[in-house]
């Protein structure tokens, strides 16, 4: 079972959503990964990816893309296990203007820099990042739940409708650049697979 399961049933349980058929289940080299997406009233899409080993990797990257015309940013997690000594927690508002400063209040603000996540470019001031052991995955499940609730909140309050994919052209092209996993794919499934998977599935809007 992945470590992040008490996640998965957190983000499932405060925006429930009709899973749809996956599209990709691939096997390889020991690792397994599954993509998928979600349907919800006021989401274009949630799409997922989880990557598995059995033994060291477990990864849990999804995205949550609200429908358009309300001003709101995506929701996004990245919860990775590479080792039982490499445990990464992320998860965001992810606004998809370019260098759009977006922060909620009441919720923490990000200290220090990070190679991958650039606070004020795509990413909020409340960018949550934590390094932890597989004892402490879930200490930080509680700051989960008050951030997918504020989301959750965000999209009952404006009920977006809006569906001009040409919003996320930019954020989407951006996490393409910036997105570390393809190298890896490419080292597992090929590189034909992998640039399928990132440029007509998690990023296809740029």
């Amino acid at each position: 079972m992945t470590i992040w399961q008490e996640y998965i049933s957190a983000y499932r349980s405060i925006l429930p959503m009709k899973i749809e058929p996956s599209w990709a289940n691939w096997s390889s080299k020991g690792t397994v990964l599954n993509a998928l997406t979600h349907s919800h009233p006021y989401l274009l899409k949630s799409r997922q990816v989880d990557i598995s080993d059995g033994k060291n990797a477990d990864i849990f990257n999804c995205i949550a893309y609200p429908k358009t015309g309300s001003n709101l940013p995506c929701f996004g997690m990245d919860l990775m296990k590479f080792s039982p000594k490499k445990i990464i927690i992320v998860f965001d508002f992810q606004h998809p203007t370019e260098n759009y400063v977006y922060s909620v209040d009441g919720l923490p603000k990000h200290e220090g820099d990070y190679r991958f996540f650039e606070p004020g470019n795509h990413f909020s001031e409340n960018i949550y990042i934590r390094y932890c052991t597989p004892s402490e995955v879930n200490d930080h499940l509680d700051m989960f739940i008050t951030y997918l609730t504020k989301y959750k909140n965000m999209l009952e309050l404006e009920k977006p409708t809006g569906t001009d994919t040409s919003v996320y052209k930019d954020f989407d092209a951006y996490m393409t650049k910036l997105d570390p996993v393809g190298g890896y794919l490419a080292g597992k499934f090929g590189a034909d697979k992998a640039d399928r998977l990132v440029n007509d599935f998690l990023f296809c809007y740029g």
